[in-house]
């Protein structure tokens, strides 16, 4: 499939926006979908497998802290160049954002392999929840700058309005996950009954590994091949700019600081909820990739936004920007009202899909339900927030992690489990009341306008 560049700062918005999100959510639901079946097969070992695996996921994203500072700095900084059409400008970005990511991250692996089961007994004490964990996780870390970099590979894509071949690459990535997950952990592949690899939970990780190789390789020669005005050298990689790298340090800072927080405080609440157990960490593991599926049309919406808000930004054109960005939360609403149709009518149906113990299922039927509201009041948030991410405006999206995570549902969290030692059910509570906060924070600040104004290229 070839690279199809577009500018976005002509045209229909309603158009531009369906271009760009359509692609990028069939490209998220494909992952969302090896994620689903990523759980379902680890949930044919046991509920302590996916507790383990849940817990390495907890951790690995107060890693991925990294690549979400140079990554959201990198979407600004792309889409305002091409939108002014500054080419030569766009493909040392590209190049920079690619070789920055690769080094950040194999000093972030290093750091994983090293400290990763001393975290993981942090959050349980269960030998079987952190054998998976560690089984799982010393795959994934030890790879991860090749992870790093794939993601760069997509968002130089978008950003440059090429919406459609992201999508072929991630789908044939998920796909190939989907079919290698059984092979590599079982001793005989369910349904076919061919010999597999037996490799158990690692065979999950190294599934994800190879097919992710496959997209990194794939993703990374269009760039070099490149169309039209945007194509990368492999000399451009070896060639530092201390500019652009300041700059992809600096813009996306807070946006990683608020990843941070954001994860700092779902290890917390991990922690917190391990006083209930393994079922209950069982459940926030299956809840989670559930609610990831919900996810799916905000961050393409959100992702399409970005691009659209950046190229107008650049173009001079703030008020394309800001209806695009208004289209974007309708629009997103109506995609995550569906799911919230589906999660309260079949909850049960849905986790039983993924684990067997009538504890875990229990618990999970009310946690899919009362997430899946919060997830309908965060499409408003998410959307109002691209026009943050596209302007590199990043600093209102630290500051709602704090607003939503830190003063609104920690402390609630807390009085509940430690205070009253309620049911964990009013845990699941504590979700809308953080979509709720920052929702009403991201509001204001969108209806400011700053964001209009800033700049960073």
């Amino acid at each position: 499939m070839k690279w199809l560049s577009r500018d976005l700062t002509q045209g229909s918005l309603t158009k531009n926006l369906f271009y760009m999100a359509l692609p990028t959510m069939g490209g998220f639901a494909l992952q969302g979908l090896y994620d689903i079946v990523d759980m379902f097969w680890i949930g044919r070992i046991s509920a302590k497998a996916i507790a383990g695996v849940t817990v390495f996921s907890t951790i690995f994203w107060l890693v991925e802290v990294l690549n979400e500072i140079i990554g959201m700095s990198s979407t600004s900084l792309i889409s305002q160049n091409y939108g002014a059409k500054d080419y030569e400008r766009t493909n040392r970005v590209i190049e920079q954002t690619i070789v920055f990511k690769i080094f950040v991250a194999a000093i972030a692996s290093a750091l994983m392999i090293v400290f990763l089961k001393p975290l993981m007994t942090v959050f349980s004490k269960d030998p079987e929840v952190v054998k998976a964990g560690v089984d799982y996780g010393y795959w994934r870390s030890f790879f991860m700058p090749i992870f790093f970099a794939t993601y760069s590979t997509y968002t130089a894509q978008r950003m440059t309005g090429e919406s459609r071949l992201p999508m072929v690459i991630m789908g044939t990535s998920a796909v190939l996950n989907v079919v290698l997950d059984p092979i590599f952990m079982f001793e005989r592949v369910p349904l076919l009954k061919i010999k597999g690899l037996n490799m158990g939970v690692s065979g999950a990780a190294v599934a994800t590994v190879v097919s992710t190789i496959v997209a990194f390789l794939w993703g990374f020669t269009v760039l070099l091949k490149g169309r039209g005005n945007i194509r990368i050298t492999l000399a451009g990689l070896f060639k530092l700019n201390r500019e652009i790298d300041l700059k992809l340090l600096t813009i996306g800072l807070p946006s990683g600081v608020e990843m941070l927080m954001r994860s700092a405080s779902s290890a917390i609440l991990t922690k917190v909820l391990s006083i209930y157990g393994s079922s209950t960490l069982a459940v926030i593991g299956v809840v989670s990739r559930l609610m990831g599926l919900a996810f799916i049309p905000l961050m393409g919406f959100s992702m399409g936004a970005s691009a659209i808000v950046g190229q107008n930004l650049g173009a001079k054109k703030p008020e394309r920007a800001e209806k695009t960005v208004l289209l974007a939360a309708i629009y997103g609403s109506l995609f995550v009202l569906v799911f919230v149709v589906l999660a309260n009518l079949f909850p049960e149906s849905v986790m039983s899909l993924f684990v067997h113990e009538k504890d875990v299922i229990r618990e999970g039927v009310s946690a899919v339900r009362i997430g899946s509201w919060a997830m309908l009041i965060a499409a408003l948030s998410v959307s109002l927030m691209s026009s943050f991410f596209g302007s590199g405006y990043t600093l209102p999206a630290m500051f709602s992690s704090i607003v939503g995570r830190w003063f609104t549902q920690l402390p609630y969290v807390l009085v509940v489990v430690v205070v009253f030692k309620l049911p964990s059910i009013y845990v699941w509570f504590s979700f809308i009341i953080a979509e709720v906060a920052e929702m009403i924070y991201a509001l204001v600040v969108f209806s400011k306008g700053r964001w209009k104004e800033h700049r960073v290229k």
